[in-house]
This record gives C-alpha cells, sequence and structure tokens, in this order.
C-alpha cells in the first residue's frame, strides 16, 4: 500500500500528538515548537502607546544573594524577562538572551526574574552554560506589572517607558531589537 502525502501527513500528525501525551518526550517537542516560533523578533511599542512603570519599591536577590533595587536602574536600559525553567517557551528564548548579553552585558541591564528557587534556577542555567543572572523578587510586583503568563519580557528605557511587551518566546536578538536598543543608548 502506498501512501499519498495527505495521508502521510495525517499520520505524522497523529503520531506528533500521541508522542506529545507521552511524558518523556512532550517537552523535547514542546521546546522545538517553541524554538520555531522563537526565531521571531518582538514588534515595538508606538511612542504614543509606552507606558512608564514605577519600580521605586521593588526588590530583587541575585543567585548569590545580593539584593537590588529596581530604582536603581534608572537612567538605564533594561531587557527584563520573566521565566521559569520548566517553561518550554522560556528555554526557547534564553540562547537568544543570552546571546544579546554577551555583547551588552556592558551597555544595558539584563534582568531575568523567576519564582524557583536559586539553586534550581543556578543549577539549570550552569547546566544549560549561560552566563547569566537570575533574580527572586523579594516585595510585590511594581503597580501596573501584570505577569499573567511567562514568558513575558520588556525592554525599558532610561525613563522607564515600556518599547517592547512581549508574551511569548520571541527572538530578542534580533536586528531589529538590537537596532532599538542602540538607539535607546544614544538618548
Amino acid at each position: 500500500m502506498k501512501l499519498n502525502k495527505k495521508q502521510f501527513s495525517n499520520i505524522l500528525f497523529l503520531v506528533i500528538i500521541a508522542l506529545m501525551f507521552i511524558p518523556q518526550t512532550r517537552q523535547p517537542i514542546q521546546l522545538f515548537l517553541n524554538k520555531g516560533l522563537a526565531l521571531f523578533g518582538p514588534s515595538i511599542e508606538d511612542e504614543a502607546d509606552r507606558k512608564t512603570l514605577d519600580f521605586d519599591s521593588w526588590k530583587l536577590q541575585d543567585l548569590k544573594g545580593n539584593q537590588i533595587d529596581f530604582k536603581n536602574l534608572h537612567g538605564k536600559v533594561v531587557l527584563l524577562n520573566f521565566w521559569a525553567t520548566w517553561c518550554p517557551p522560556c528555554v526557547a528564548e534564553l540562547p537568544h538572551i543570552s546571546n544579546l548579553y554577551a555583547d551588552y552585558k556592558d551597555k544595558i541591564e539584563i534582568v531575568l526574574v523567576s519564582q524557583e528557587t536559586s539553586d534550581k534556577v543556578e543549577a539549570f542555567l550552569m547546566d544549560k552554560g549561560f552566563k547569566l543572572n537570575s533574580y527572586t523578587p523579594l516585595t510585590s510586583y511594581p503597580v501596573g506589572l501584570d505577569i499573567s503568563s511567562i514568558p513575558r519580557t520588556f525592554l525599558i528605557d532610561k525613563k522607564g517607558a515600556i518599547v517592547i511587551d512581549k508574551t511569548g518566546a520571541a527572538n530578542w536578538n534580533s536586528n531589529a531589537v538590537r537596532e532599538q536598543i542602540e538607539r535607546l543608548l544614544s538618548q
């Protein structure tokens, strides 16, 4: 019996769906699909639509126990990313964030925020070879910052205006993002 293209694609689709029900194959498939989605860069907010957030009372702690107050980042360009080690879209976009960090670590602040334990996050980052730092919130999120799903990423200008607000995986190392960062750094 010879299969035509439609029959073959239907069988392939059913196999992928079946594999999604097996715990050992679910995450690799989700990661693969999200890496495809993370090839696209995020869209930039129109200047008239940009919201400005008040970060005056938000305190975070990094993996080594160092605390930062987000208000001390005022006057800097900030890439703020909410993520988790168990989240396939989050994991899919980390290589893009890591590559951006390699080129901009001395120019902008890249702040990854996770609700997971420092030990778990540090082990994950080390295992994957990422030279990124991650933070845990010590106080409530700033007013106006609604994080209902992850990954959620913001590119914030020196005055606190949100230039990019993206829910879901994206290519944070795209030319469009780099060009926007360069514009923000020159302002």
